[in-house]
């Protein structure tokens, strides 16, 4: 069961995250689940893999956002590094920053 102190020990500004529900930790929990339940990562991976930066861009922006009202921090991280080369959409090997944004998202599962 996802805990509080569980989003702690993972990195998450559970402070952060709380102060944006006013406090409620089940809703706080709640939003966390729901980010938990998007496949738009898997998505994000198929579109830089197809070469649709576009497609791309919109749809890392999203997760970014997501995560980051959250305050999911090492999820951030490599979500945000992919926001930023998909806005100037720079041609690159993004395999690293889309394994490290995995490896987050499954660490934070297992929670």
């Amino acid at each position: 069961m996802l805990t509080i102190d569980k989003l702690r020990e993972y990195g998450a500004d559970v402070d952060e995250g709380l102060a944006r529900c006013m406090g409620m930790e089940d809703f706080y929990i709640g939003l966390v689940e729901k980010a938990l339940a998007d496949n738009r990562l898997p998505l994000l991976e198929q579109q830089i893999g197809e070469g649709d930066l576009d497609a791309a861009f919109e749809t890392v922006h999203a997760l970014k956002g997501m995560y980051a009202n959250l305050s999911l921090v090492p999820l951030t991280k490599p979500v945000s590094e992919l926001t930023e080369l998909l806005r100037s959409r720079t041609e690159t090997d993004y395999s690293s920053l889309i394994t490290e944004a995995k490896y987050q998202f499954d660490k934070l599962c297992s929670l």
